[in-house]
């Protein structure tokens, strides 16, 4: 139950977060990414302290694998805040549910991993679910959507930002094969707020009081969300907890209503029903795999 209160928090914090990112109206998706990650550092580096792990969290033995896992999360968070800009909230979350997907895809693909028929067919169906809710905005291209360019070119931006944010999730994988926890997320901030940095030539405003209070307190929710989700890892098995990513669909809902008149498609419902479920299945069917594994591991080791 702890583990799951500190999954819901993290989700909660999360949207926070991105509500604040979409009400910093204006500043270039470059810029931010940069405060999202620079802030995130402070609370971080807190938390860290407290645990005792201070200094042993700057000590890593793969420091390319730290830049190219920053390179990829900045690359997705910027598409992601970009279409972030550019949608209303909860359609913005909706397509990017099509992470978990694209990651078995990339898992495939990539890692040679088996995947079956069960995964390979909610996959799809899932991935139809995100072109029911990308459809609306697509129909731009054929002169038959009442949307403009920039909402489709938002729509596609954010479903990039879900493919490079499964490609992140591979590259993380390999990681917490020889790295600690507060290494990788360490190092991911510093590295995302200097790659950040490469943009500050493309655009670049100075924020007004009220914009530059907003992407502060969004870094720092970035930073409070990622300690309670590593902590969730914690008290529970990531199968268990999973399921309740979704919940941040039902806070998307109130707060895109509520601050910024976002009222959902009928579309994007039917298309975010379709992704969850498929989403669901997959998380369902990874328990039972890993179950299944952990008892054939048990039964093939011998008995003292």
């Amino acid at each position: 139950m702890l583990g799951i209160g500190l999954k819901v928090a993290s989700v909660c914090v999360f949207v926070c977060m991105s509500s604040l990112l979409k009400a910093s109206d204006g500043i270039p998706a470059g810029q931010l990414v940069f405060f999202r990650s620079f802030f995130a550092i402070f609370p971080v580096i807190i938390f860290i302290a407290w645990q005792g792990q201070l200094n042993v969290a700057f000590k890593t033995s793969e420091p390319f694998s730290h830049f190219w896992r920053g390179f990829v999360g900045v690359s997705a968070m910027s598409a992601s805040f970009y279409g972030l800009t550019k949608l209303p909230l909860p359609e913005a979350i909706a397509i990017s549910y099509a992470t978990p997907l694209l990651t078995v895809l990339c898992s495939a693909l990539f890692l040679r991993e088996t995947v079956r028929l069960y995964r390979w067919t909610a996959v799809f169906i899932g991935l139809a679910g995100v072109l029911i809710i990308l459809w609306p905005r697509m129909s731009f291209f054929t002169g038959d959507s009442e949307f403009g360019g920039d909402q489709a070119i938002g729509a596609l931006a954010t479903l990039c930002g879900a493919g490079l944010a499964a490609i992140a999730m591979l590259l993380v994988r390999r990681l917490v094969q020889t790295e600690r926890t507060p290494t990788i997320v360490v190092y991911f901030s510093i590295a995302s707020s200097i790659i950040a940095l490469v943009s500050l030539p493309f655009g670049w405003v100075w924020p007004s009081p009220a914009q530059a209070t907003f992407l502060i307190m969004a870094g720092i929710a970035g930073g409070v969300a990622q300690i309670l989700l590593t902590e969730s890892y914690r008290h529970a098995d990531m199968s268990t907890i999973a399921p309740f990513e979704y919940t941040s669909m039902l806070l998307g809902l109130a707060i895109g209503y509520l601050l910024f008149g976002d009222i959902p498609s009928n579309e994007m419902m039917t298309g975010a029903v379709i992704v969850i479920s498929a989403g669901i299945f997959i998380i369902y069917r990874e328990h039972r795999l890993g179950l299944a594994r952990a008892r054939a591991r048990k039964v093939s080791t011998p008995q003292g």
